[in-house]
């Protein structure tokens, strides 16, 4: 974890009110895994006082700007306009000033290389899919299933499917891809794949349907939570969710930003899970 007081070097609409920003991160893709977040401050006057959580989309390099000079690393974000900090963020410009704390958190465990692999992601929630698929790609086949509520929902398909990644698209609404959703296509991959891992991230309901599918036909499945969190570093506990087993007696409690993001599907309690005032249901504003 380090934090990096650092420029943007793009930041481009890529869909109506979805943003891809690249950041000047130098050493940040050591130590970053996939699944794993950073944590914004989006400008340095107040407000907003909170930093804002992103999932990290990719690292890679740009070439030195002269001879002599080392490549510039960078960190790309993915993220939706949905409140005041990411309407902040739209409005900034290449070489304008940020802070960035990261990397963060406990990302995937990408398990045996030699077992197929689906990725669901649900909007928004694709973004820290892509590293994962990015690791596995060249071990193991992938297939990713692709979620939205219309087609502006759905991003980077081209990215993944440079990967070599098997890649299926579905809307609620028909405008892009299969009509319906996601889950219906879960279901249908894990009837011709049943010995497949299953990696998950969007929105509450969706997961909760993932979980219960996979739960069903007792396929491993991990989830990275999409919460609202102060400090990214388990200090504030405001982005805690119910572990299984909690009672009122007993309570057990998991700290999505230090614990997680990601977690196995058997860790969480799922007849409970997104009740915390703090949980954000698909977004990260």
């Amino acid at each position: 974890m380090k934090n990096y007081k650092t420029i943007i070097l793009s930041n481009q609409e890529i869909s109506p009110g979805y943003y891809r920003m690249r950041l000047l991160t130098p050493g940040f893709s050591e130590t970053a895994r996939p699944g794993q977040f950073l944590m914004m401050r989006v400008q340095q006057s107040l407000p907003p006082l909170l930093r804002r959580p992103f999932g990290i989309f990719r690292t890679g390099f740009l070439p030195a700007d002269c001879e002599g000079m080392p490549p510039k690393e960078y960190t790309e974000i993915l993220y939706k306009v949905v409140g005041r900090g990411t309407n902040i963020m739209a409005d900034l410009h290449r070489g304008d000033k940020v802070e960035v704390l990261g990397p963060l958190g406990r990302g995937f465990d990408v398990g045996d290389p030699s077992e197929e692999k689906i990725l669901v992601g649900g909007g928004i929630g694709l973004v820290p899919l892509y590293m994962l698929a990015e690791s596995l790609a060249s071990r193991c086949k992938v297939r990713l299933l692709m979620g939205g509520r219309t087609r502006d929902d759905i991003l980077a398909v081209t990215e993944f499917e440079r990967l070599g990644v098997e890649t299926y698209v579905s809307t609620d609404d028909g405008s892009l891809g299969e009509e319906g959703l996601v889950t219906r296509v879960l279901e249908r991959k894990l009837d011709k794949y049943p010995r497949s891992s299953v990696y998950a991230c969007g929105p509450m309901p969706m997961l909760e349907a993932v979980y219960r599918i996979c739960h069903r036909r007792q396929v491993p499945l991990q989830v990275s939570l999409e919460a609202l969190m102060a400090c990214g570093v388990g200090a504030c506990l405001g982005c805690v969710v119910k572990g299984v087993g909690h009672t009122e007696e007993s309570p057990r409690y998991l700290c999505s930003c230090k614990q997680g993001p990601v977690f196995r599907a058997d860790q969480l309690d799922w007849s409970r899970l997104g009740e915390e005032p703090g949980y954000c249901e698909g977004c990260k504003s």
